[in-house]
């Protein structure tokens, strides 16, 4: 019968869960969610005018050429059991205001880090630590390279210990996935401690 077919998918249907991937203008967020995702990522990406010149802070980046002025979004299935939606925020102050609607629903984020500008983290870190969402810290190793240890990021971020510090590669599906894990581990971790 077709009623028990739709009934049998429901029961077996898996949890899904919003992580937001978060940080500064040009830290490797869309990068991240386009390399893990199993779907072909929704972009809205922007090139980026002189209408940005003297708005846009690109020290260090100056080779950026696109930005995203609205949200990523990608899927990775962890397991039968959970589905991942990965919604990546804009970077830039101007779109800032979109990060509140983005939370809605959120379980958890990653906060992305460029170890060559970590100014540009604190105000995703701020808006996490403000609305208690969890978070871990992905280190993005922009060519490959981490010139400083995860504890010395989390001092530099004055990060709480229970906040994990990961040294990742927005360009490396596994290295991305471990991350992503790494937030599942410790959501699991909270609501078992809340029991």
């Amino acid at each position: 019968m077709a009623g028990s077919d739709v009934t049998a998918q429901a029961a077996t249907a898996p949890d899904t869960v919003k992580i937001l991937v978060a940080g500064g203008f040009g830290v490797g967020k869309t990068t991240m969610v386009g390399s893990v995702s199993e779907i072909v990522p929704l972009r809205t990406e922007e090139p980026l005018t002189v209408a940005g010149l003297g708005v846009d802070d690109l020290d260090g980046i100056e080779e950026k050429k696109a930005t995203t002025v609205a949200l990523d979004f990608g899927r990775i299935t962890i397991s039968r059991e959970l589905v991942l939606y990965l919604f990546g925020t804009p970077g830039q102050q101007r779109f800032w205001f979109m990060w509140n609607d983005l939370a809605i629903g959120a379980l958890g984020a990653v906060v992305l880090v460029d170890v060559r500008r970590p100014e540009s983290s604190f105000a995703a870190i701020d808006f996490f630590e403000r609305r208690r969402i969890p978070f871990v810290v992905g280190v993005n190793g922009f060519h490959g390279e981490h010139p400083y240890p995860a504890e010395d990021i989390r001092e530099a971020l004055a990060l709480p210990e229970h906040v994990r510090v990961l040294l990742c590669d927005a360009r490396d599906r596994e290295s991305c996935r471990d991350v992503l894990i790494a937030l599942i581990d410790q959501l699991i971790a909270a609501a078992v401690r809340a029991d």
